[in-house]
């Protein structure tokens, strides 16, 4: 077997209680470890995908033993990407946090985004259903503490919020194993899509009502209407860098119902044919619309950047929805651009509500003004689509793709209705924060800024050195350099992406590198 797979998984494991017992007083050797470990990762990372990249499905079985009795890790051009994008992510974060002192804050910062990456690496990786569970479970407990992280009134009610409803998922997802594994005997991913498809279509109901609580848990995880409640308290309320980190938390619930119903409730099944699609579809055009409006009506910076989020994803999940070839390339490479694009406006937003707050009105021009604007007018481009970053061509493909669906009107009219409100949402955001904000420069004293609060000589001590501090805007232009080479080389993207959809809709290869004892 490979060793190697497991690495992503391993790596994070071991470093989070590394840091806990052993050098978590030590703010510097904190620092070293965790971002020596998203470096490895992002190597790691690398390394993998190449493995993939020919088409080879590799098997790492814990224990060495077999599946379906054993348990397993799969590598193939889904799991891999998705690795590589977490992985790249996480160190653009860290390097954020670290250089913004915002692992000062609190305690266990470091220790929790390991752990957070441990459960998020192996969501990609699992090829069984209910360690699928047990990594949301992991990547879900740290997120709680990563949520709360620095404290604050609004802070910790939001963090309530998003353990409850999050924990109504899990006990749903737990339901939905159940059913699945009384039908069918097998949490095994290829197991699964092996006995499902040999099920006798008298035997399906108990099947399809299994099926459809899945789906609802992955419709949570990815913020679907009207299942999204959740995202734009805690997204807007989570420290902002954070909240950068979860751009990738919504796609694990786009990977999951990818890898899913692609494997084991197919399109072409007959026993849960139109499952997904019929009912996935629609929901995915009001989240898209819902979020544009959210977008257009927000009065804080960071709910702003939280429905644009929503609005990625009913993008995102409306080309998964065709669960076509075409539709899912064109998913693939929107996913990777709403990524970097959501979790680049995250760290922009964050440097605008650390100079001069989180509401969204013209005040007195902030430190480095000029910079900032320019990289929120960057985020605002990305995010709403327009060219010429990778958000243009994202949403061309997704259009296309959608040629041949018989909802292809609707689907057309809702994404540039979509686009449209963004544009204007993100304008006029934009336009308070930066441009009306030097019709005020000659005013006096904004104490809007300061929210009418008395600060020491330390804090503004504090936030001036913080305001100097090159890192952060390190951290933003590399995102944008990666938005930047995701349009440069469409070319070489979009030919993985359809690489990486031809094989999720050829499923034999991944069952039988799993169940034929394929571990290389």
């Amino acid at each position: 077997m490979n060793h190697f797979l497991i690495a992503p998984v391993v790596l994070p494991a071991l470093v989070a209680p590394f840091i806990i017992m052993v050098v978590r007083h030590h703010l510097d050797l904190t620092r070293i470890f965790s971002l020596a470990c998203s470096v490895v990762l992002v190597a790691v990372s690398l390394v993998q995908a190449a493995q993939a990249a020919d088409g080879s499905v590799q098997v790492y079985e814990l224990g060495a033993w077999p599946a379906p009795f054993g348990i397993v890790l799969v590598l193939d051009r889904l799991s891999a990407l998705m690795v590589l994008l977490t992985s790249v992510l996480a160190l653009v974060v860290n390097l954020y946090v670290v250089g913004s002192g915002w692992d000062k804050r609190g305690a266990n910062f470091h220790a929790l985004f390991q752990f957070q990456l441990m459960g998020i690496q192996g969501a990609f990786l699992t090829g069984d259903a209910f360690n699928l569970f047990v990594f949301f479970e992991v990547l879900l407990i740290a997120s709680y503490g990563l949520m709360i992280h620095a404290g604050g009134t609004r802070r910790f009610q939001a963090g309530v919020q998003y353990v409850v409803y999050n924990l109504l998922g899990s006990t749903l997802f737990l339901f939905a194993l159940g059913t699945l594994y009384s039908v069918t005997g097998t949490l095994n991913m290829a197991d699964l899509a092996v006995r499902v498809a040999e099920l006798p279509a008298e035997d399906t109901a108990l099947l399809r009502v299994g099926a459809v609580m899945l789906l609802l848990v992955f419709a949570i995880k990815a913020a679907v209407i009207p299942l999204h409640f959740w995202l734009p308290a805690s997204y807007a309320n989570a420290p902002l860098p954070i909240a950068a980190l979860f751009a990738i938390m919504t796609k694990v619930g786009a990977y999951a119902i990818l890898r899913m119903y692609t494997l084991v409730f197919g399109p072409d099944l007959a026993i849960t044919a139109g499952l997904s699609g019929a009912w996935l579809l629609p929901a995915a055009l009001v989240t898209l619309g819902i979020g544009a409006i959210g977008i257009l009506g927000s009065y804080r910076i960071g709910r702003l950047v939280a429905f644009g989020a929503i609005t990625s994803m009913g993008t995102l999940l409306t080309a998964i929805a065709l669960f076509t070839p075409e539709g899912t390339s064109a998913a693939l490479y929107y996913l990777l651009h709403s990524t970097l694009a959501t979790a680049f406006l995250f760290l922009v937003v964050d440097l605008v509500s650390e100079r001069q707050g989180i509401e969204i009105v013209a005040k007195k021009p902030m430190p480095q003004s000029g910079l900032i604007a320019s990289l929120f007018f960057a985020g605002a481009i990305a995010m709403a689509g327009m060219p010429p970053l990778s958000g243009f061509l994202g949403k061309l493909l997704v259009l296309d793709a959608a040629r041949e669906s018989s909802h292809a009107w609707w689907i057309w009219t809702v994404v540039l209705l979509g686009s449209l409100v963004s544009i204007l949402g993100l304008a006029r955001a934009g336009s308070l924060l930066f441009w009306k904000s030097h019709a005020m420069a000659a005013e006096g004293s904004d104490d809007a800024s300061q929210g009418g609060e008395q600060r020491s000589q330390e804090d503004l001590a504090e936030d001036a050195a913080r305001n100097r501090a090159a890192l952060p805007f390190v951290a933003c232009f590399a995102l944008l350099a990666g938005l930047v080479l995701l349009t440069a080389f469409a070319g070489p993207a979009t030919k993985y992406a359809a690489a990486t959809a031809e094989q999720l809709y050829d499923p034999q290869i991944y069952i039988d590198a799993v169940l034929g004892g394929a571990s290389k």
